[in-house]
């Protein structure tokens, strides 16, 4: 499976990485890489959890054009 990921640095230099489609399912590392690869295994067990107790794994995303 192939989900969308948003990655930000916080305030104090920290890689914040987070899952839209999985309802609290973030991240983060000292570097980007070690954001992205954390963000790995939390969709993991995110979609694990979500399995056991019966919730939808995903929730539905969409990206929308804004005329600005």
């Amino acid at each position: 499976m192939n989900f969308l990921v948003t990655i930000d640095r916080d305030e104090d230099g920290i890689w914040i990485t987070e899952c839209p489609s999985i309802p609290g399912c973030v991240s983060q590392g000292a570097t980007k890489d070690e954001a992205l690869a954390n963000i790995k295994e939390a969709i993991g067990l995110c979609l694990e959890v979500r399995a056991e107790k019966g919730f939808p794994l995903t929730i539905e995303t969409r990206q929308i054009e804004i005329a600005a």
